[in-house]
């Protein structure tokens, strides 16, 4: 991998670089917090936890997921499968801007949650005749994904119409 002196660029490329490796920046989750739900004696405890994450492309709008997180030995080295169920709320924090049109459907969240095959996604669609912003969340394994899901709906002003791609 090529290393950058950031230095050696003109102010503006510089700038224009930092931009671009921010925007493929995949979203990261902040935890909110979380509550034990099973002692274990050796390890973590089993909890559900309550992670953030802002939408990377609509400024305004944050969804708060919870999920299960295993504990015990196997959770606490990071190899433990975490059950296919979470649940999210998605809100308007701020006011919305939408810098660049939106596919009508784009993951917008992935995150892990065994070391090889299974992880939670987070799908917005655009639901544009209601001027909203409609957020699903499900786990997927490599073979057979789970059925159990979650959705929520943000709805837009419609003096701030959603552009579509």
């Amino acid at each position: 991998m090529m290393m950058i002196n950031m230095r050696m660029l003109p102010p503006l490329a510089a700038a224009a670089l930092l931009a671009a490796a921010a925007a493929a920046t995949p979203a990261r989750a902040e935890p909110i917090g979380d509550v034990d739900t099973a002692f274990k004696l050796i390890g973590p405890d089993h909890k559900i936890v309550v992670e953030a994450y802002d939408d990377p492309k609509v400024s305004g709008v944050t969804c708060y997921v919870s999920r299960a997180k295993t504990g015990g030995v196997s959770g606490g080295l990071g190899l433990a499968v975490d059950k296919s169920e979470a649940s999210i709320a998605c809100r308007q924090v701020g006011p919305v801007s939408i810098a660049k049109p939106l596919p009508k459907r784009e993951e917008v969240f992935s995150e892990r949650l065994s070391v090889l095959f299974k992880r939670l996604r987070v799908v917005r669609m655009v639901d544009a005749s209601r001027n909203t912003l409609v957020y699903l969340t499900y786990s997927d394994l490599l073979v057979d994904g789970s059925p159990k899901n979650s959705i929520t709906a943000v709805p837009i002003d419609r003096t701030t119409p959603i552009p579509l791609k």
